[in-house]
């Protein structure tokens, strides 16, 4: 008996293909996008359209299944998160952030992170696996039905930023995937400007999506030398700053937007000095480029702790003389655990981290979101 596949998994490459092997015209790839994506349907008697024979071969050998939901979270500033279940004992969240003129998703690529960012709470919670191109792309397609979101009116979710957790360009195909998704205009028809990709700085992979897929671009930055970047983003001791800069600089020339948006995480007393300003400004003068400060997210033993208002007040301040662009990300969804760095979701640990960890005695003793 054949397997089941779960169309969420298709892009419109994969659609076609699929259907083409079983003698169904080309547009049928163009009409089942538009019934998955656009309206949010995922049981075939549903789709008028198409004809009843071809419903039911689909109905024989294909689902459409996003993530189910353990636990949904609403803030008192009108973030919302979703635990959802991807299997064996795993979650990931997603996290919804309202605001005047957009709705933003924050999508997770992965169970866990690899990465080690210390000040993360995602990447202290260890690394089980990739999530899949339906895991990802069901994350928004929850969204969309969650928030009662009318195919007929506007978006609620008008951008996405592949924030959550995880490092998106290190599960590359299933990503881009998901992300050609976003952007097509029989699934969810988004610009490019307002996909967002965040990368801790993976260097090989940025130059591949330079070429795949050029969606808007912020790279996680957070320190302006490599020796306290080699300690709190790990990864840097593989592509350290130098490289980084020439990848930045590299992806613009097919990037939607003229800029590279550099994140940086406040710490007090660690990368908020005005010599550290001062750093900073020298490394990024051939990058065009704006900054999202981040004040620190604290969570259980992070061994951190959030920059003084008046340390941000005059990195800042620095930033902007020297000619930047310059925001302080407005802390949303932190009395649920849903800001920036604080993303843990439930993760069964394969890398043994959170072992060590305890034997260093570094745990984080976050507690795990559960079914209710």
């Amino acid at each position: 008996m054949a397997m089941t596949v779960n169309l969420l998994d298709f892009d419109a490459q994969r659609f076609a293909t699929f259907l083409e092997e079983r003698g169904e015209k080309p547009f049928r790839a163009k009409q089942l996008m538009r019934w998955i994506h656009h309206f949010g349907v995922s049981d075939f008697a549903a789709m008028t359209d198409i004809a009843k024979v071809t419903r039911e071969k689909l109905a024989a050998e294909a689902v459409i299944t996003p993530p189910s939901l353990m636990l949904e979270q609403a803030s008192e500033d009108g973030t919302r998160k979703w635990l959802l279940d991807v299997g064996t004992g795993n979650g990931v969240e997603a996290v919804f952030i309202p605001e005047d003129d957009r709705g933003t998703l924050c999508v997770s690529s992965q169970v866990g992170c690899a990465l080690e960012c210390t000040f993360c709470s995602t990447g202290r919670q260890g690394f089980n696996r990739n999530l899949s191109t339906a895991e990802i792309i069901g994350q928004l397609w929850w969204a969309n039905k969650a928030l009662g979101r009318d195919p007929k009116g506007d978006r609620i979710v008008s951008n996405v930023v592949m924030m959550g957790m995880g490092e998106p360009l290190a599960n590359f195909d299933n990503v881009v995937a998901a992300m050609r998704l976003m952007l097509d205009d029989h699934a969810y028809g988004l610009s490019r400007r307002r996909v967002t990709l965040s990368t801790s700085g993976l260097v090989p992979q940025m130059d591949r999506l330079r070429e795949a897929c050029p969606v808007a671009l912020a790279v996680s930055l957070h320190a302006p030398n490599d020796a306290l970047r080699d300690e709190i983003v790990p990864i840097n001791k593989k592509y350290p700053l130098k490289e980084l800069m020439a990848a930045c600089q590299r992806y613009l020339e097919k990037a939607p937007r003229d800029f590279i948006t550099f994140e940086y995480v406040m710490l007090d007393g660690v990368n908020d000095t005005m010599e550290h300003a001062r750093q900073l400004v020298a490394l990024v003068k051939d990058v065009p480029c704006k900054f999202n400060l981040i004040p620190f997210n604290p969570f259980p033993n992070s061994g951190y702790d959030r920059s003084k208002p008046d340390a941000i007040r005059r990195f800042r301040d620095h930033l902007i003389q020297a000619g930047y662009i310059v925001t302080v990300r407005k802390t949303r969804g932190d009395d649920i655990d849903a800001a920036c760095g604080q993303l843990a979701g439930q993760v069964k640990d394969k890398t043994k981290r959170t072992l060590r960890l305890a034997a260093e005695g570094k745990t984080t003793n976050i507690i795990q979101l559960t079914r209710e």
